[in-house]
């Protein structure tokens, strides 16, 4: 492709169906690609799509890697990084969640407005490359302030309410306790997930802007007196697949 502008776009757990929407896709499965780690997670289909959205170039990332795979606060990154080496500076983080907040129900899409890392590790940990970014990069506004606002007017358009909210990131692969999720609500969390965290900071240590939306796909433990399970989740990301296919078509082509 071109070296004209370009946006990222990495689709969370039951979101990947943006992919095969694009025009003139080129496939490439992760695992043809030298270093990329393999996206293990059910609903993570694991490969690279380059096209376009009205004439927009969009390489997206449909799939990603999580920690509770096994991989690394850095090895999580490699998609982002990557990204950035095919000229992307605007990128687009999607993920399903649960909602700590019990305002936002099962079927919700929520505009990430900030992070909290409860991971307990960060991909810019050891020697820092200087040719990505800096050793302490600012994170006052890891998630486009101005991005929020273009979605919301996309949204806007389709009748759509986007309300904004703060994602906990969590190792995973359990689902958090009652217990864990009413710490999550104290300390300020909305929204709580497995991933976007670490492909955030890489992608503001190296400049690029970042846009999150959230798929709620389930209540938080706690918030309603039943189990939790991936097989919802995946229902969910199922059933809202075409409002989040629309409005990513309607933001792409206005992100500069």
């Amino acid at each position: 492709m071109s070296g004209a502008r370009k946006v990222g776009v990495v689709l969370g757990s039951g979101l990947g169906a943006f992919a095969d929407t694009l025009d003139n896709p080129v496939v490439t499965p992760y695992a043809e690609i030298p270093g990329w780690p393999r996206s293990t997670a059910i609903g993570h289909a694991g490969k690279l799509v380059e096209g376009s959205v009205h004439g927009t170039e969009v390489v997206v990332l449909a799939g990603r890697a999580h920690l509770y795979e096994g991989y690394t606060a850095q090895q999580a990154v490699f998609g982002i990084r990557a990204l950035k080496k095919m000229g992307v500076d605007s990128v687009i983080l999607t993920n399903a969640a649960g909602g700590v907040n019990v305002k936002f129900g099962a079927g919700s899409l929520v505009l990430i407005s900030d992070h909290i890392n409860l991971l307990g590790q960060n991909p810019l940990t050891g020697p820092n490359d200087d040719t990505l970014g800096p050793r302490f990069p600012d994170m006052s506004e890891a998630y486009s302030k101005s991005y929020r606002e273009i979605a919301r007017a996309a949204g806007k358009e389709m009748g759509l309410d986007l309300p904004e909210g703060v994602y906990a990131a969590v190792p995973g692969p359990s689902y958090e306790t009652p217990a864990e999720i009413r710490y999550m609500r104290t300390i300020g969390a909305d929204l709580v997930g497995m991933s976007t965290v670490p492909e955030t900071i890489a992608a503001n240590h190296m400049g690029m802007r970042v846009l999150g939306i959230s798929c709620v796909t389930n209540a938080a433990a706690g918030v309603l007196d039943q189990k939790l399970n991936h097989t919802e989740v995946l229902e969910v990301g199922e059933r809202m697949k075409g409002t989040l296919i629309e409005l990513l078509r309607r933001i792409i082509p206005k992100l500069v």
